[in-house]
């Protein structure tokens, strides 16, 4: 699967200086939960090192790790959304770096800033289609009559 680029790449170069001055760095150590399915998603992060599970809630179960995200990758979209929850949970496996957001900030920015925007949608929608392609990757692998047919 292609990894998409960096979010400041994805940006014009003469408004990613806006969107860093919003930006803050962060240390999260190991087994931090940053979010909960259901509610508010209010940042979003890009990660630097380390690595994030993505899971979801199973009745009677523990909740299912549905992807790993690791470095420069985007965590977080629900926030560009309404109603702004998130679909899923998110816990560090082991100490994580990243650039934090304020979600309304951003917001705000990509409402007063039409150019800066568009980048931002289009950053988020190539995340989510490359995402989801390698979901159906995955579900081909298991559920197909031959598998996905691509190699690992």
């Amino acid at each position: 699967m292609a990894r998409a680029k960096d979010l400041f790449d994805a940006m014009p170069p003469d408004r990613r200086r806006r969107l860093r001055d919003i930006a803050r760095e962060v240390s999260l150590p190991r087994a931090t939960r940053l979010f909960e399915e259901g509610r508010r998603a209010d940042r979003f992060w890009i990660i630097r090192s380390g690595q994030v599970v993505l899971d979801q809630r199973v009745p009677g179960r523990q909740a299912a790790v549905v992807e790993t995200l690791g470095r420069d990758e985007l965590l977080g979209w629900s926030w560009l959304f309404p109603p702004y929850l998130w679909h899923l949970g998110a816990q560090t496996v082991g100490p994580v770096d990243a650039v934090e957001f304020d979600a309304a900030a951003v917001r705000d920015l990509c409402e007063s800033d039409p150019v800066l925007g568009r980048a931002m949608y289009r950053y988020v929608a190539e995340t989510v289609a490359d995402r989801l392609h390698g979901t159906r990757v995955r579900l081909l692998d298991l559920y197909g009559p031959q598998g996905s047919g691509l190699d690992p």
